[in-house]
């Protein structure tokens, strides 16, 4: 069980002018122009649980330490109660090695994996859904214009996305106000970011909504679930597995909030229809983010 939050924690959000993260390219538009832009860097991260090589991922190399202990928190490889005694990140090797008290060895559960719908080839695997399905979420409300609020406040912020596309988000929030914000080339990699970050600083996830800029998949409902979040908002549509197991756990999955638009396929009995959609302002061409011309 996680700590409710007494004390502030540090707020991560994006941070476009670290020349670590973008890299200056150059090329030729339609009409035959050269022009420079801006692309994400995609690093190779290794990840040892101890003395065992868990996985590499390829991540924009921001907060690996997060990225290392939310990968293994949403795998269930690390449990909520375990003592970590170490996270050592070497920059120049790529590596991030996370030291526990008690032994592990992952040796037949890393061979029996499924590669997920989510980009950048995300994984599960088999023992999650078990984990998932013993989860009961915390009763919460999801107020229209705390959604609202959220969205307009994430779709105004700096973001490597404006900056250099390419890259999708996950945000934190408490009401209508964000906490965390994480970006990277996948969105599982996003959002073991905000796990980690979470674990780390003892947040409480009962009164927290998790919102992603990509597509609400399986993928992304369970890691929902996993972290105790009880409500998952995109900009983007759903898949039909996604749906399922959010109806099957109780999570209110709300999708496609574009402006004043959103479309909630489960958990709707959390939402507070409070906000006068006549006050809410349609979302302006310059912030319109990744999902904009269909679900991707």
């Amino acid at each position: 069980m996680m700590k409710i939050d007494k004390t502030p924690v540090p707020l991560v959000i994006p941070n476009p002018d670290d020349p670590r993260l973008t890299q200056s390219v150059t090329g030729t538009d339609q009409t035959g122009t050269r022009v420079e832009i801006k692309v994400p860097m995609e690093r190779p991260l290794t990840l040892y649980l101890n003395s065992q090589e868990i996985v590499t991922m390829m991540t924009i190399g921001d907060y690996p330490e997060y990225l290392a202990l939310g990968y293994l928190l949403n795998q269930n490889m690390l449990k909520y109660n375990d003592a970590v005694t170490e996270v050592e990140y070497d920059d120049d090797l790529q590596v991030v090695v996370v030291r526990t008290e008690h032994h592990t060895n992952f040796e037949a559960k890393l061979k029996k994996r499924t590669q997920t719908s989510g980009c950048a080839q995300g994984t599960a695997f088999g023992d999650l859904l078990e984990a998932v399905e013993s989860v009961a979420l915390p009763k919460a409300e999801l107020r229209t214009s705390w959604l609202y609020q959220m969205t307009q406040t994430i779709n105004t912020m700096p973001s490597l996305y404006l900056e250099a596309g390419a890259i999708h988000g996950c945000v934190l929030c408490r009401e209508g106000e964000p906490l965390c914000y994480t970006e990277d080339v996948g969105r599982h990699n996003a959002v073991d970011k905000i796990a980690g970050w979470m674990y780390r600083h003892g947040v409480d996830a009962s009164d927290k909504i998790l919102y992603t800029t990509g597509r609400l998949t399986s993928e992304m409902v369970i890691k929902t679930v996993r972290m105790g979040i009880p409500i998952l908002v995109s900009r983007s549509g759903f898949t039909a597995w996604g749906v399922d197991l959010a109806r099957q756990v109780g999570l209110t999955l709300v999708g496609r909030t574009r402006g004043k638009r959103f479309i909630a396929l489960a958990g709707e009995e959390r939402i507070v229809y409070d906000q006068n959609l006549d006050y809410v302002e349609e979302e302006s061409a310059r912030h319109k983010r990744k999902g904009e011309g269909g679900d991707d």
